[in-house]
């Protein structure tokens, strides 16, 4: 029943996940766009961490926690974020519904498990308007605005090859298209212009983890975790035209395709540079955990000569994270609550995108609840409904900018089930 609804599920959402316009943050327009949140609801309510393994949940960012699993899973998340932008002089709300990650692990032999999905890895998706008046007075609009993305699909490996220590790795595959466009009209002039881009992207990275995690006094656990995230060697293939179009009517008058060849933008290479998390957390085996993750990413070397940006710099980036959860009485028949998972976290993110010499940062509160839907007795025990708050703010007024603050629900199911079990007859 499980894999059937499943395949269902996938059925229904596959297509929209290539389609849909995961964001609305003026911010996706650099780099390559607004980078999604790659982990289950389960780790993003702790900070967004990703140390933590067990047997029965998919660990998304972690290849090494694949060797924990008992079960095979099936996760799936969605969420919903309301947004409010805001800048000196007016403000907007809006927002945006999304399908996270789709994914399936299973233990292919004791412990060794392997997994694989697809998720959004960025998106693009404004619409900004500027206004700045000539020598002579007239009024000069210049409206930009963006769309598409790209997408990942992976397929991990996990393994213990000695007690206590877990290896992985995961290979991503990178795909999509970003859409950019700029309309500029002129205050008593019948014409306006345009310039259009596109970049069809697409390449692979990897992702290697390393867990070690001994027990102390025979009841606690020791959490130590380095994952590295390979620089991400990406191909885009670009287009650009240009040209005019009647302001009354909106016809282009002469629109022409740019020869990129000429300049050397035709194919160019995105890198993004590899990024490095170390973890360390220490917790009790289904009761409680807390733990604390850093991660580094020399963002500095990234560029993207097709856009030519010019206020806009890349540095270094970073992110910390801490979190952790609790429950009561996992195994407690008298009250549901107490087997339900708490959990909570704090993030801040140096995202190392500086726009107008001001730097891009994020912070983020994150709370929720792991909902047993089963038995005690049945696999469905182990089943559950993560559902999870994110409070957060982006950016600054300063310089022009625009500061975004919103309010995030996910909402996340993992199914468990049993394969290849042969059935007894009494």
């Amino acid at each position: 029943m499980v894999k059937k609804f499943l395949i269902a599920f996938v059925c229904m959402v596959a297509q929209g996940l290539f389609a849909q316009n995961g964001t609305i943050s003026p911010y996706s327009y650099f780099g390559i766009g607004d980078l999604r949140t790659s982990g289950t609801v389960d780790n993003q309510m702790m900070g967004g961490m990703a140390m933590y393994a067990d047997s029965i949940h998919i660990n998304l960012q972690n290849p090494a926690a694949y060797s924990k699993l008992r079960l095979t899973t099936y996760t799936a998340g969605i969420s919903h974020t309301e947004n409010r932008l805001k800048d000196w002089t007016e403000e907007q709300r809006i927002s945006v519904t999304n399908l996270d990650y789709l994914a399936i692990a299973f233990p292919v032999a004791n412990k060794v498990g392997v997994g694989f999905g697809l998720m959004p890895l960025s998106s693009v998706g404004y619409n900004l308007r500027d206004e700045t008046t000539t020598g002579t007075g007239s009024m000069v609009t210049n409206v930009y605005s963006g769309e598409g993305g790209l997408n990942r699909i992976y397929i991990s490996v996990g393994f213990e090859p000695f007690k206590n220590v877990s290896l992985g790795a995961t290979v991503n595959y990178n795909f999509g298209t970003l859409e950019y466009q700029r309309i500029q009209s002129v205050e008593d002039v019948q014409f306006g212009t345009l310039d259009n881009r596109e970049s069809r992207i697409n390449g692979y990275d990897f992702n290697y983890a390393l867990n070690y995690t001994p027990t102390i006094k025979d009841k606690y656990t020791l959490f130590t975790s380095v994952r590295v995230n390979t620089q991400g060697n990406l191909v885009s293939k670009n287009s650009q035209r240009l040209g005019s179009f009647s302001l009354v009517t909106g016809d282009d008058i002469e629109v022409i395709d740019v020869d990129l060849d000429a300049t050397n933008r035709r194919n160019t290479e995105l890198k993004i540079p590899t990024r490095t998390t170390i973890g360390l957390g220490f917790g009790e085996d289904k009761r409680w955990f807390m733990g604390g993750e850093y991660s580094f990413q020399q963002f500095s070397d990234f560029e993207n000569t097709f856009l030519g940006l010019e206020n806009v710099t890349y540095n270094d980036a970073s992110t910390y994270a801490f979190g952790g959860y609790w429950v009561p009485d996992y195994r407690s028949l008298s009250s549901y609550f107490k087997r339900v998972t708490y959990r909570a976290g704090v993030r801040y993110d140096l995202s190392g995108l500086e726009v107008n010499n001001k730097e891009i940062n994020n912070f983020g509160i994150t709370f929720g609840l792991g909902l047993p839907m089963g038995g005690l007795n049945y696999e469905s025990a182990f089943s559950n409904l993560n559902i999870g708050f994110e409070l957060g703010r982006r950016g600054t007024t300063d310089a022009a900018l625009i500061e975004e603050s919103y309010f995030k629900v996910n909402v996340g199911l993992s199914l468990n089930a049993r394969w290849f079990r042969k059935r007894k007859i009494d």
